[in-house]
This record gives structure tokens, C-alpha cells and sequence, in this order.
């Protein structure tokens, strides 16, 4: 048998193999195509606000902040702090916050980094004194300032329109009331309980009578509305310098932490210029490092030196592609994403054109990249949630907040009702790294919102969460739109890739190709010739993200909205 005959033939056996594969159905919405393989549903519509969240209580708290006549930044704080409370698996004002805002008034882009710095007395000999080579991923060690409630009201100085004690009554409400659990946030909570549940203070808070809640059981936080209570009437100040300060410094003292009273005193987040690229017409923007999102603009400088349109969606020349333009760029977000006030970051030559078909050039279509280095650019020495809402005047907010990894570091500070993030994990130990630890620095960041415009008008507001899955879910929304013409729905519910084991800003570096996770919904021909390519490749595994986008038409005034079902949310307006 000659080797054209051979590949045939293990492609027929591959191909009638995964065809017996049987694939489970329960929690996957079947059925239910207009117009796709896949499961999809309407795009949300209206004209007067739109809001997607990843729980229903926050969109509909977005919406009423809108009818009584707030800015879409009032609708999205009022969101975030309803989400901190009834998504705490992945948010809360313990974490970090990024929002990117579109002035339809002035037709600009604003966008503000809130993320918070390292504790001052932590150095980098503590962690090798612990003989550590890694920082732990949840506990005192991994605590870094949190930026939230500071993001929150420079953002809301800027363009808010009702007081702060209206934009937070809502979650004050809903913590004192309850609310129900929703499905797909009881199982991350119980999941995410589980190795932090021996830290003090923590499972007074969330596990009530000693285990999480279950779906559809009401949950009260009077803790956290009482904080709430307290930053909506005394400000920001409240938090960072008054009594709720004092309370996290305490505790983080007895639990052997670093994080103290001078580290919060000190903390302000800053407004920053959005960076972009051109994508076929589109302008894709995002903002700087500290965060990664502009690894989803240098992969889209890749994927823009080739025709993927012709190669249609789902397709293995595609999906190759994908991968390949993944690995490529996170070998740069591997090296150079890190605090731009400890480096001198080459972001202008990261996100060129020149530089994108530089790199384009590496792919070999015929097997994947095993391992590739990152760029020479010359330097010169020296669990998430995302929201959009819209308003009827135009006006866009693009928002991403975090804990970083599920229920954060696990330390919830006496009285408060919400726990502290874990973001300080990612930052490397190795010294010379560009995000080595250091004290009073800004760790490498996952999260990331984005916007497009279009010929200088507001095109669309979204995000997807996940970690490092975030760039590629970006790149893979925006390809199914232009590309593949899909709608804001379609986009989001279009099975996806996710690749893992690219080398990692914390030190990690990529073996053998990494693993490349596709979802449910890629045909059995797909994914035989995908393993004939040579790709190490796991079929339904789970963390593909989580999608809300509002897309925007100028000449009707339409919102067009979309959430997904991976998670619990809606998109809704009026």
C-alpha cells in the first residue's frame, strides 16, 4: 500500500471511529439550529439600551439602571456589583477591574487599567526563603491590591450620571434579600469551595450551614451588603482608607500575609490608551499590557495573511491556522506582557503589520509548530466575568472583572462578605523575566475587554472570559463574524478551539505542541484530518469561555445582542 493509499485508509478508519463516539447530550441544548450545525438562538434587539451579563439579576439590574435615565457606565458598575455578589465564583470588589467605554458624544475611545500592584514588604527572597519556585495559587501569598471599587468610581466620575447609592442599591438589595443560585454558578461555586474551605473566614461566607448553595437555593450576603452600604455612602476612600481597609489588613496579617494598610492607602488605577489593529475593514481594539489583550491583535495580524474565509468555518485548514497563529503569539505574551512601568514593552511593534507577516511565515500547513521562539523586536535595555450594556444615546461599555481563579485566594476577611483575589499568582519567580515578582508591581493579566469600530463609528462591544483562553476566544468571535458571516449569536455559539500549553509569563515553557481542545460540535471528518495533522487533540473537555457582545448600527439605532449557553446569562434591552 503507497502512502497516498495508507493516509486514505486511516482516515476512513478514523472518521467511521469517531462516528461511533457517542457524545453525551444532558445540559447541552440540542435541537434548537436556526440556520447552523450547531445550536444557536435570536440575537436580542432594541433600540433604547441593550445589557448582556452572565446572569440574568444583572442584566435586568443594567436595564433598569437605563430607564431611570443612567449613562451605560452607571448600568455596568450596577451590573458588576450585582455579579460580585451573585457570581462570586468569578468576581467581586476583591478582584480587578478593565473597562474600555465608548463616548458616542465625543466619538472616543476611553480605557481605564484598574488592576492592583503587589504588597510592598513581599520581595522576591520571601518566596525563595519558602523555598517556593512558583507562588501558590490560592492563599496569602497569592493576594495582590484589589482595584475594583477604585475603577468603579473614577470611571463612574468621569461619565456617570446617577449617584453611586443608586448605582449599588441594587446588589445591596439582592445581598440582604437573597437571590436564587443559578445552575452553571452552583457548580463552579461547590467546585471552587472545595480547597478553600479550611481558610478562616471563608466558609462563613460561602457555605452557609457548611456547603455551597445548590441551584435554585436562595443565598443571602448581609456582610457584603453592609460593605456595600458603606463604599456607596463614604466613596472610594471607604475602602482603601477608612475601616474596610483596615479590616482586610488585619487579616491578611494574621493569615501571614503581606497585604497591608499602606498598600491600599496607596492604590490608583489609571486611564490608558486603547491600542488597535485593522482586520479586513474592522478596527479591533483592545488595551495595553499589563493584560494579554493584545496577543488577540498579533494573531489577527497572522490569520489577515491568509484567505480564511475560503477555508469555511470548522475546517481543519482553518482550525490549524488558528492554532498555529495561537502558539505564535503566546510565545510573545509569554516573554513581553508585564507591567509597563517596570519594562520598556515593544507593544508598537508587537501589534504591526510588519511583525504579522513576519510571523505568518512560520506556519507549516502540512504539521504543527512543535515550538516556536519568541519575536526579536530590538528591544532597548531599561474564572472572570465580562459585561456589555449600550445606552440609547450611543454610548458603549465594554467591562471585564475578576478573582482571577474561581473563588480567588480563598481570604475573606472577617465581617466584609467577599474574598480576596489571587491574582498575585501570576507572576514569575525567575529573576530577569519581564514579570518577575517584584514589590509594588502589577502582575501579567488575563482579563480583557474589547471594542471594534468601523469607519470611526461604535461596531461592537464584547469579551469573552476564561484566562488564557480569552485572546483566542476574541480571534475566533471576530473571524466568525467577518469571515464566516455569522451574527452576534452565531458567533458566540459556534463551537470553539482552545489551545493550552504555550509557554506561560509565570515561567512555563511549551512541550511538544501543547493540546488543542475542540468543543463539541466539529464534525467527526474534522477532527480525523485535524489528527492526521499531527495535533494532540481532547474533544468536548471543558473552559471554552464565556461570550456577551453588543454589536451597534448607526444608521437604525439597533442593538443587536448576544450571550451564549456555556454560562447563565442573558442578553436583553428595551
Amino acid at each position: 500500500m503507497n502512502s497516498s493509499s495508507l493516509n486514505v485508509f486511516v482516515l476512513s478508519a478514523l472518521s467511521v471511529a469517531l462516528a461511533m463516539v457517542v457524545y453525551p447530550t444532558k445540559g447541552y441544548a440540542q435541537n434548537r439550529g436556526v440556520g447552523k450545525d450547531f445550536a444557536t438562538r435570536s440575537v436580542a434587539m432594541a433600540k433604547n439600551g441593550m445589557a448582556a451579563t452572565s446572569q440574568p439579576l444583572a442584566t435586568t439590574t443594567a436595564l433598569q439602571i437605563l430607564m431611570k435615565g443612567g449613562h451605560a457606565v452607571d448600568a455596568a458598575l450596577a451590573a458588576n456589583a450585582v455579579l460580585g455578589l451573585v457570581e462570586p465564583t468569578s468576581n467581586g470588589i476583591g478582584g480587578d477591574i478593565f473597562v474600555i467605554v465608548w463616548d458616542n458624544e465625543n466619538k472616543q475611545l476611553h480605557g481605564f487599567n484598574g488592576s492592583g500592584r503587589s504588597p510592598k514588604a513581599l520581595t522576591l527572597d520571601e518566596f525563595r526563603e519558602k523555598g517556593l519556585d512558583k507562588i501558590p495559587n490560592i492563599g496569602p501569598l497569592s493576594v495582590s491590591v484589589p482595584g475594583a471599587v477604585d475603577g468603579w468610581f473614577q470611571v463612574h466620575e468621569k461619565f456617570g450620571r446617577l449617584p453611586m447609592t443608586d448605582v449599588l442599591q441594587p446588589a445591596i438589595d439582592y445581598a440582604r434579600a437573597g437571590f436564587p443560585v443559578t445552575q452553571v454558578i452552583a457548580k463552579e461555586w461547590k467546585s471552587g469551595a472545595e480547597d478553600r474551605r479550611d481558610f478562616p473566614g471563608f466558609k462563613e461566607v460561602y457555605m452557609p450551614g457548611g456547603k455551597t448553595p445548590d441551584a435554585g437555593e436562595v443565598f443571602k450576603n448581609p456582610a457584603l451588603a453592609t460593605t456595600l452600604e458603606t463604599i456607596a455612602r463614604e466613596g472610594r476612600d471607604a475602602y482603601y482608607k477608612g475601616d474596610i481597609a483596615r479590616a482586610i489588613a488585619k487579616y491578611m496579617e494574621e493569615m501571614g500575609g503581606f497585604l497591608a494598610y499602606n498598600d491600599l492607602a496607596a492604590h490608583k488605577g489609571n486611564w490608558v490608551t486603547p491600542v488597535s489593529t485593522d482586520y479586513r475593514g474592522y478596527t479591533v481594539w483592545e488595551l495595553p499590557p499589563n493584560g494579554q489583550g493584545i496577543a488577540a491583535l498579533q494573531m489577527l495580524n497572522i490569520l489577515e495573511n491568509f484567505d480564511v474565509a475560503s477555508m469555511g468555518f470548522g475546517s481543519p485548514e482553518y482550525l490549524h491556522l488558528l492554532v498555529e497563529a495561537k502558539k505564535i503569539a503566546y510565545e510573545d505574551r509569554a516573554k513581553f506582557y508585564a507591567d509597563p512601568e517596570f519594562n520598556k514593552l515593544p507593544i508598537d511593534w508587537l501589534i504591526s503589520k510588519e511583525y504579522g507577516k513576519q510571523r505568518s511565515a512560520l506556519i507549516d500547513f502540512d504539521k504543527p509548530g512543535l515550538k516556536y521562539d519568541p519575536g526579536d523586536p530590538k528591544l532597548e535595555k531599561g474564572d472572570t466575568i465580562y459585561l456589555t450594556v449600550a445606552d440609547g444615546e450611543g454610548n458603549m461599555v465594554s467591562l471585564i472583572q475578576s478573582n482571577f481563579s474561581g473563588l480567588g485566594s480563598g481570604m475573606v476577611p472577617w465581617g466584609l462578605g467577599f474574598q480576596l483575589q489571587n491574582r498575585g499568582a501570576l507572576f514569575n519567580l525567575e529573576e530577569g523575566h519581564f514579570n518577575t515578582y517584584e514589590p509594588g508591581k502589577r502582575p501579567f493579566h488575563t482579563i480583557i475587554p474589547a471594542m471594534v469600530t468601523k469607519e470611526g463609528e461604535p461596531f461592537f462591544s464584547f469579551g469573552v472570559m476564561g484566562g488564557a483562553m480569552q485572546p483566542q476566544g476574541h480571534v475566533q468571535i471576530l473571524v466568525n463574524m467577518i469571515d464566516f458571516g455569522m451574527n452576534v449569536q452565531e458567533a458566540g455559539d459556534a463551537p470553539r478551539m482552545r489551545h493550552d500549553g504555550s509557554s506561560q509569563p509565570t515561567g512555563e515553557v511549551m512541550k511538544d505542541g501543547g493540546t488543542v481542545n475542540l468543543e463539541f460540535g466539529f464534525s467527526d471528518e474534522t477532527l480525523a484530518k485535524f489528527l492526521m495533522m499531527g495535533h494532540r487533540v481532547k474533544v468536548g473537555s471543558g473552559g471554552y469561555g464565556g461570550y456577551q457582545g453588543i454589536r451597534y448600527d448607526p444608521a437604525t439605532g439597533v442593538f443587536f445582542g448576544a450571550t451564549e449557553s456555556r454560562k447563565d446569562g442573558i442578553a436583553a434591552g428595551y
